[in-house]
């Protein structure tokens, strides 16, 4: 349930650390100071009591010297007052019950009959007690009281808890009778009366020690409800910067998705917004890292390709070119080494070379154009023309090696069929085709051209009877230099680069082209677009 790394579990050990800390701070600072502090306090409610007491008193005598009728100051009333019958007033007497019992203290008044003051009176040894806190009959004797008797008899510590001035006393005393120490105030009031005010040291040290135990408890139980309180209320704070924490793991596998709902405007917050921030940002920075690192690798691939393209040419056009350059060479040497004397065989080594010659240059010628299709330095002229006048162009041109080698060819069309292409780049591709078709004649030796007219493009197919191209080879066809007969192709003088020419031009006008075969022959196609100049801008727009 709590894992030792959860921040929640260290913020609650971190509270509830804190607690006990001060915690026990503060009883050692207790043992140390409470009592002290206790003592100081006691000593005060000490003086404040007899401070009140003197005033009360002064005031009971003041009074009872008015009533006599004495004139004079107040000090010669205070000599001449003497009542040692009666005693303090009851009114007085109340009042010092009820100060005794509310500050829990023991007071005793009493006159010394042998002091000065009282020098115009009859004079004895005799101490009379005025009053009592203990409840005693007034004008007996001190000795009798356990207070008063209690002081003579103590040992006096002498310690930090005596306090002396003219008119009081305070002492810290072992009481022997009751086995326990006491602070007395041992005072004299103005008219020479005195006063025993006594408090239990016992007590304050129990309280100091009931209070230190009380508060080690409430400590512990405040430590104990801290960290149960702290555990389940940091959810609040603490769900937040989970939540971060998952999305900041997001971010380190490249998962940009997640986003921080921010809610409040406190640092949290201000840490969602940043974190938001830095999400898209590196969700920018990668995808533009990612096309740069797409692009680099296309030009390497374009590199590789060029490269491998140059040394596959470089190779093809060796191996074509060897034949041809061979047999001029040796036609040649044979001329000049006059090897027939007879004209007609001079001629035939001529009629060789010159048709030697003538292949070299189509071959050149063919493969410059390819070169120029496939690095894009052809440019596309988009025209508008007859595709029907074209063909029969390219068909009067070929009529010859029709006739030549005895090949039928169907071709109906008259109505003019308009298009829409680079007129040069799709006679070329027609070329081809017309020229592959008639290398390639075979058995009923026939070529039929159609033409289907479909919704926005026209297809023409060029179809010729003879072998069938295996199924494993009708993909290599539009590769450079690949012949499926190497023998027959070199018998018609091709180059193996027609059908690439029609690759690359037809890919260049962005339209399809293809080859199947037929039951009776091959047959291989091509599209244009046929759609009139309205209808073209119409579906531009």
């Amino acid at each position: 349930m709590f894992r030792k790394k959860s921040l929640k579990v260290k913020l609650s050990l971190i509270l509830i650390g804190m607690v006990l800390l001060i915690s026990v701070s503060s009883v050692l600072l207790s043992n140390i100071f409470l009592k002290r502090f206790y003592l100081a306090k006691k000593n005060q409610t000490l003086i404040s009591t007899f401070e009140k007491i003197d005033d009360m008193y002064a005031v009971e005598l003041q009074g009872k010297t008015t009533e006599s009728g004495e004139s004079g100051s107040t000090d010669e009333g205070l000599e001449s007052y003497v009542i040692p019958d009666s005693g303090i007033s009851d009114e007085l007497y109340l009042q010092l019950d009820k100060l005794s019992q509310t500050r829990n203290l023991s007071v005793i008044i009493y006159r010394d009959m042998s002091s000065p003051i009282f020098d115009y009176m009859l004079k004895s040894n005799t101490k009379l007690l005025l009053y009592s806190s203990l409840g005693m009959n007034q004008n007996s004797k001190v000795e009798s009281s356990n207070i008063y008797s209690d002081y003579i008899n103590a040992d006096k510590s002498g310690d930090a808890a005596s306090v002396k001035t003219d008119n009081y006393e305070i002492e810290k005393v072992n009481v022997k009778r009751l086995g326990a120490s006491y602070i007395y105030l041992a005072g004299t009031f103005k008219n020479g009366d005195h006063i025993l005010i006594r408090a239990s040291f016992s007590s304050i040290t129990e309280s100091a020690a009931l209070s230190n135990q009380f508060f080690l408890y409430i400590s512990l139980v405040a430590a104990l409800i801290g960290f149960v309180v702290m555990y389940f209320v940091s959810n609040r704070f603490l769900g937040p910067i989970t939540v971060l924490t998952n999305i900041a793991k997001r971010m380190s596998e490249l998962d940009f998705t997640a986003k921080y709902e921010v809610k409040t405007e406190d640092e949290v917050g201000v840490l969602g917004n940043s974190m938001n921030m830095l999400s898209e940002t590196l969700e920018q920075a990668l995808a533009e890292l990612k096309e740069a690192n797409t692009e680099l690798k296309k030009d390497l691939e374009k590199k590789e390709q060029i490269d491998a393209m140059r040394k596959e040419f470089l190779s093809n056009v060796s191996h074509e070119l060897k034949t041809p350059i061979a047999l001029i060479q040796g036609y040649a040497e044979g001329l000049m080494d006059n090897i027939n004397d007879d004209e007609e065989s001079r001629e035939f080594y001529c009629e060789v070379i010159v048709d030697e010659a003538r292949k070299m240059n189509q071959m050149v010628k063919k493969i410059m154009d390819l070169n120029q299709l496939e690095f894009g330095y052809n440019t596309v002229t988009m025209e508008h023309f007859d595709i029907i006048a074209m063909i029969r162009a390219v068909i009067a041109k070929s009529d010859i090696l029709l006739k030549q080698k005895e090949i039928n060819l169907a071709f109906d069309e008259d109505a003019p069929i308009y298009v829409w292409s680079d007129a040069y780049m799709s006679e070329e591709v027609f070329t081809n085709y017309l020229t592959n078709a008639i290398n390639h004649a075979d058995g009923e030796k026939r070529i039929d051209i159609q033409l289907e007219k479909k919704e926005k493009t026209v297809k023409i197919t060029v179809h010729n009877t003879g072998e069938q191209i295996p199924e494993e080879d009708l993909s290599k066809l539009w590769d450079k230099f690949y012949k499926v007969d190497k023998a027959r192709t070199r018998e018609y003088g091709g180059s193996g680069v027609g059908l690439s020419i029609v690759k690359a031009s037809m890919e260049q006008l962005g339209q399809p082209y293809g080859v199947y075969n037929c039951e009776d022959g091959v047959s291989f196609w091509f599209e244009l677009d046929c759609q009139d100049a309205a209808e073209m801008i119409q579906e531009q727009a």
